[in-house]
């Protein structure tokens, strides 16, 4: 992780990047506001349009730190320019999904419909198209934040190795198992 550590951020253009105290980073855009608090060990340092990152020694913690820190801080940048989205397929005879705001209501062979709330700070959108199954997309600033909720999601109903029905990213390749051998 060290080589990704001494890379810098280039900042783009309508982007603000501060160091506060306590050494939370602060990164503003189009797209609205993160923070990311950073090890006191990791120094931060912004100028001429690029972010640099720097560590104290070549420890092995304080290699892992100095590119952890880095790339959580570009995908924040990434976040409040372009944003992040995830798609999960709901792949299943009668699986469904549909949404009003952020409440969303998922049909997945259980004996009651599942009632997901997403964070506000989220957009969810649902399609169903006939012949296809439904997508459920998720859309936001926050990469952490779509990853956790998108995770939760798929962890409703993971896909089954025998006919890999249940909620999956759109993309996931979900390896199959032979069923069982016939009788003589």
């Amino acid at each position: 992780m060290s080589r990704i550590g001494k890379k810098s951020i280039t900042v783009p253009e309508g982007v603000t990047i501060t160091v506060g105290k306590d050494n939370v980073v602060t990164v503003k855009g189009k797209n609205g506001e993160l923070k990311q608090a950073i090890d006191r060990d990791i120094t931060v340092e912004v100028k001429d349009g690029h972010v640099y990152f720097t560590r104290p020694t070549d420890q092995i913690r304080h290699r892992a730190m100095h590119g952890l820190y880095r790339a959580l801080v570009a995908n924040l940048v990434k976040g409040v320019t372009d944003g992040f989205q995830r798609k999960l397929e709901l792949i299943g005879v009668g699986f469904k999904a549909a949404n009003q705001g952020n409440i969303l209501d998922l049909a997945l062979g259980y004996s009651h419909n599942i009632i997901f709330e997403v964070p506000k700070e989220l957009k969810i959108t649902t399609e169903q198209l006939k012949g296809q199954n439904p997508i459920i997309t998720l859309e936001g600033i926050d990469k952490q934040l779509i990853g956790q909720v998108a995770a939760k999601l798929r962890s409703l109903r993971k896909p089954e190795p025998y006919k890999g029905k249940g909620v999956r990213y759109v993309g996931e390749v979900v390896r199959k198992k032979a069923g069982k051998a016939a009788g003589k």
